[in-house]
This record gives structure tokens, C-alpha cells and sequence, in this order.
């Protein structure tokens, strides 16, 4: 009688349990050959964002997944006019207020961007008494900055705006120790603010304000539209003669 053990149709089954045949062998190694396969899509996504050399997809030239980078200011510290766009009327007044009423360019960027009832009023009214209280015994407005520069860090901090020591990095490569680290990099940030509210303060109010005019709307804009009903006039079936 013939042993089926040295027949290989009838070895079904290798040492590990596992279904062996010479078919299936074939095909892995046919599989193993051919190339891989790359979906369109992946194709297209790969062309539009680009990859990094670690293999991670961009999107709009930053890596997913990492914080995305601070832009800058749209318009430079002594751009006292702004620019001559749709804003230029707004920069106009913006100039003038700065120069003749700061107090109420102060209060119109707090109300801008904190949109809540009584903001002006109360932020026009402190800053005018500390105008009063540093022009009166200290020969100048020197107390009016202390209060107002923390507005230039919620701007800053809101609009994601890059600020003094990242501006200095990048132009000439400086203060590069304060930007790596975060909080040093925000405390010097600050302090940067609070210099240039102290040492230009008219034309830092007027940069806060144009960056609020181009970014947040008027509060006063975001009033819920009201539906009026008019009804239909009085009409009248002419007859024929």
C-alpha cells in the first residue's frame, strides 16, 4: 500500500499547522514581486502639500500637527498714514485720533476687541485720568503706558502676531535664545510691549488700531438682522367694457 505521507497532495498541512501549497507559495512571491500600489489620492495629496524629509504631509507650508507660526503685523510701527487701500479713511482717523484724542483711540481699540458694554467708557475715562494725573505733576504722559500696553499683548496674543524679539530673530538673527524657549520668549515679549508703549506710545496705538480695523469688525456690526414685513398694497380688478 502506497504511504499518502510521501504523496505532497496529501501534505495539507506544514510543521506550524498552517495550509501549505506550491499555488500559495506562488502567489505570495508574485505579491512580493509586483510594485505597491499608490491610490490617486494619495498621489494628489502628496503633489498639493508636499512631504518633509521625515515623510510628514504639509499643509499650507507647515507640518500637521505642529504649532503653526506667528504672522506678522500688517502694517510697521511708524506707518502713521497706513496704507492706500479700502482702509485708507479708517487710517486717517486713526492718525488723528492718535495724535489729538488718544484717550478715545484707546477706548475704540478696547471696545473692538473685547466687545462687551461700557468697555469704551470705562477704558476712555482711566486712560484720560492718567493723561491728566502724569501731564499735570510729572510734566508728560508717562502713566498712561503702564495701563494701556497689556492691549498690545491681548492683540498680539489673539491675532497670533509675532512680536518684538521674533521680529529682531528673524531680520538680523538676535534674541535667538529668548525665542527657542516659551516662557522666556513671552516674558520678553511683554516687556517689549510695555518699551514701546512707553517710548512710542502715540504711534503704538495707532498700529493697534489699524491691525483691529483690518481684522474685528465694529461691535456695532453685529447686531442680529431684523426681517421687516411689509404688507401687500390695495389692489383693484380693473373691468372691462
Amino acid at each position: 500500500m502506497t504511504d499518502n505521507n510521501n504523496n505532497p497532495s496529501f501534505n495539507s498541512y506544514n510543521n506550524d499547522g498552517e495550509e501549505s501549497s506550491p499555488l500559495l507559495k506562488k502567489n505570495l512571491e508574485d505579491n512580493d514581486k509586483k510594485p505597491a500600489k499608490v491610490s490617486a489620492d494619495a498621489k494628489t495629496a502628496t503633489a498639493e502639500y508636499g512631504c518633509t524629509v521625515n515623510g510628514l504631509p504639509l499643509i499650507h507650508g507647515s507640518v500637521m500637527g505642529e504649532p503653526m507660526g506667528r504672522t506678522q503685523w500688517d502694517s510697521c510701527l511708524f506707518c502713521c498714514l497706513g496704507r492706500n487701500d479700502e482702509f485708507c479713511s479708517s487710517d486717517l482717523e486713526v492718525c488723528l485720533l492718535g495724535s489729538i484724542a488718544p484717550c478715545v483711540l484707546y477706548g475704540s481699540n478696547a471696545e473692538r476687541l473685547g466687545s462687551t458694554p461700557g468697555t469704551f467708557a470705562s477704558h476712555c475715562l482711566s486712560y484720560y485720568g492718567l493723561y491728566l494725573i502724569g501731564s499735570s505733576f510729572l510734566g508728560g504722559n508717562c502713566l498712561a503706558p503702564w495701563f494701556s500696553y497689556p492691549s498690545r499683548t491681548a492683540i498680539r496674543r489673539k491675532f497670533n502676531l509675532e512680536g518684538s524679539c521674533e521680529a529682531l530673530n528673524r531680520s538680523c538673527g538676535c534674541c535667538g535664545s529668548f525665542v527657542e524657549d516659551g516662557l522666556q520668549r513671552e516674558q520678553c515679549e511683554s516687556a517689549c510691549d510695555f518699551a514701546t508703549h512707553f517710548f512710542c506710545h502715540t504711534c503704538a496705538l495707532c498700529q493697534e488700531a489699524r491691525e483691529i480695523r483690518r481684522r474685528v469688525l465694529h461691535p456695532g456690526f453685529n447686531a442680529q438682522p431684523v426681517l421687516v414685513m411689509i404688507p401687500p398694497g390695495e389692489q383693484s380688478m380693473g373691468r372691462g367694457a
